[in-house]
């Protein structure tokens, strides 16, 4: 499997949307008095990525690339943990692995749920 030549750095209208919101986990979890470094969904993230390398869709280094690129660029501002995530979905859309209207109405259900408790 090569290492895909170009990350495309267009930029993602849903993504754009989240990545200022006061979400991240070092903001969140001392809200919520937890002490563990690593968000919930760290390991979940980290086996996603597996799974999509094994799988073939996203090999590691292209996935590792394009973190890279996109946190020093689009993503820059944003925490390790979130960047990470951030850029996984946004090669995820790019590549037609998602689609960006499937993802959001997924996260509306999520923060519906959420928001419910």
């Amino acid at each position: 499997m090569s290492v895909m030549n170009d990350v495309d750095l267009g930029r993602i209208a849903l993504l754009e949307s989240i990545q200022h919101q006061g979400k991240e986990w070092d903001v969140l979890a001392p809200r919520y008095g937890v002490t563990n470094p690593d968000p919930p969904w760290k390991t979940s993230l980290i086996g996603m990525c597996e799974c999509l390398a094994v799988g073939g869709s996203l090999p590691t280094l292209d996935r590792r690339r394009a973190e890279d690129e996109l946190g020093n660029t689009i993503y820059s501002e944003v925490p390790a943990p979130e960047r990470e995530l951030l850029a996984l979905v946004h090669v995820m859309l790019k590549r037609g692995l998602v689609v960006e209207h499937d993802l959001a109405s997924r996260m509306r259900a999520v923060r519906s749920r959420l928001q419910a408790l």
